[in-house]
């Protein structure tokens, strides 16, 4: 049955979209503009603008996507985590040694903040053959770290090349071959590839006082391939959109894909104050008061961007070749906030759980942290969530460990237990969060509340 949400588009937010990517085609002045939206698990609106009238590429011509490579290289990654092969607290070394760069962690080099150069050694490696840098210690070079290892964040391509070298060194095969296999085949992106396949766009330069083109190379990036190989579609990127932001078992676990789009490396002073951070192979960013995640990418000749609204079920891909021109990240976040206003995510039916442990159940309502009230409420699942009764505060959502206890998912609860503790008689005395104390009543007469509770009680201040 069709829901809501895979619904097609009203009239005037297609129109909206539609003009949003014509201005960004024609003031950007890219040769070829293509642009698709996504709702409710599906492709819900596509739309192209070229230099050429009545030749707009549609969502199957291939563009070269740059960077976005790098959180297909990420999926790789944790999918070797999930399996056990590796921890991502793991050094480098431990799996890939030899390459001098080995102090950095796994999840350093997914973060970029390992340390390593943002670029490797010159001529300029995304307009040169990749024949020139056939060994990591030609991606590397002489040395390597520009920043002490952990400390900030310093976005680096080095970095993803030791990844996908250590895809290839786990799985004994190419980082192209083990890509194809498990993810693209199963997800369906077919016209995904490491290689143009016809029909593919031109990669085009814009003469920046003049409206006259140069062709731009395209180069076989070699050892740098995990870091900015890949061709795709819009309707590839867009299957890609709805696997990031719910998971897929036959690839990554919806738990996996929500660790990569949390913030995972402090970002440069103007990044924080811009909304801006990075997950494990994915940007997070804030746009009008709305967290986008994806990832943008650009080599020469091509602009790209995949901008997904978990929050609004709404996710967008743009596509342009040219190497400078449409702020395709702009366009993107513009196309999802045009849906996101105009068609609000229509909301599940609520319904009752369909089973309640009635010990828990009894744990429901308020407690009060200190003089502080907040609520448990139950959730599905055999879960909680415990959240402030009012104003800010810290909140979490608890997973279930099936022993009558429960592991915060979020926030400043993320990884310590909630357990009820109990009295002799099987009356619960209060609640233990991570050595926090939450009771029945502020600062419970009898609970065990650090410091004690002073044996006069509550009173008035004297005067």
């Amino acid at each position: 049955m069709t829901t809501p949400d895979q619904e097609e588009l009203l009239p005037a937010t297609r129109r909206a979209l539609l003009h949003r990517v014509a201005v960004a085609q024609t003031e950007g002045r890219a040769p070829s503009l293509v642009a698709a939206v996504v709702r409710g698990g599906g492709t819900v609106w596509t739309g192209a603008r070229s230099a050429v009238a009545g030749h707009e590429p549609d969502e199957d011509v291939q563009y070269r996507i740059g960077s976005i490579t790098k959180t297909f290289t990420a999926v790789l990654v944790l999918r070797l985590r999930d399996e056990g092969l590796l921890d991502l607290g793991d050094p480098l070394e431990k799996h890939l040694p030899g390459t001098g760069a080995g102090e950095a962690t796994i999840a350093e080099l997914l973060a970029h903040t390992g340390g390593l150069a943002a670029e490797s050694p010159a001529p300029w490696w995304e307009r040169t053959p990749g024949s020139l840098r056939p060994e990591l210690a030609d991606v590397l070079g002489e040395r390597p770290f520009r920043h002490p290892v952990g400390r900030r964040h310093h976005y680096s391509n080095p970095g993803y090349t030791l990844l996908g070298a250590l895809v290839e060194k786990l799985r004994g095969a190419p980082w192209e071959e083990v890509l194809r296999a498990e993810v693209l085949e199963p997800l369906g992106l077919g016209r995904t590839s490491a290689q143009p396949r016809a029909p593919h766009a031109g990669g085009w330069a814009v003469h920046p006082w003049a409206d006259v083109l140069l062709p731009e190379p395209v180069e076989d990036l070699g050892r740098m391939a995990p870091a900015g190989q890949l061709w795709s579609t819009a309707r590839d990127l867009a299957r890609f959109a709805v696997f990031l932001a719910g998971g897929d078992e036959r690839v990554l676990s919806a738990e996996s894909v929500r660790e990569m789009r949390t913030p995972a490396a402090p970002g440069e002073a103007a990044d924080v104050a811009a909304g801006s951070a990075y997950g494990l192979g994915m940007q997070i960013q804030s746009r009008d008061g709305r967290l986008l995640v994806g990832h943008s990418g650009s080599l020469p000749g091509f602009l790209a961007n995949l901008s997904i609204s978990v929050e609004d079920d709404v996710a967008a891909v743009v596509l342009a070749n040219c190497t400078s021109g449409p702020l395709t990240s702009a366009v993107a976040a513009d196309l999802v906030r045009i849906v996101a206003e105009a068609e609000p995510r229509i909301p599940e039916p609520w319904r009752p759980l369909p089973e309640v442990d009635a010990e828990v159940l009894a744990l429901a309502g308020p407690w009060y942290w200190g003089t502080h009230p907040f609520a448990l409420r139950l959730t599905d699942g055999g879960g909680v969530a415990l959240e402030p009764l009012s104003g800010n505060g810290r909140r979490s959502r608890f997973r279930a460990n099936g022993d009558g206890t429960w592991t915060g998912l979020e926030g400043y609860y993320a990884g310590e237990p909630l357990r009820p503790v109990r009295r002799p008689d099987g009356s619960v005395s209060h609640l233990d969060l991570g050595s926090f104390v939450f009771t029945r009543e502020p600062y419970e007469e009898g609970a065990s509340v650090p410091g004690g509770v002073d044996p006069e009680g509550w009173r008035g201040l004297p005067g």
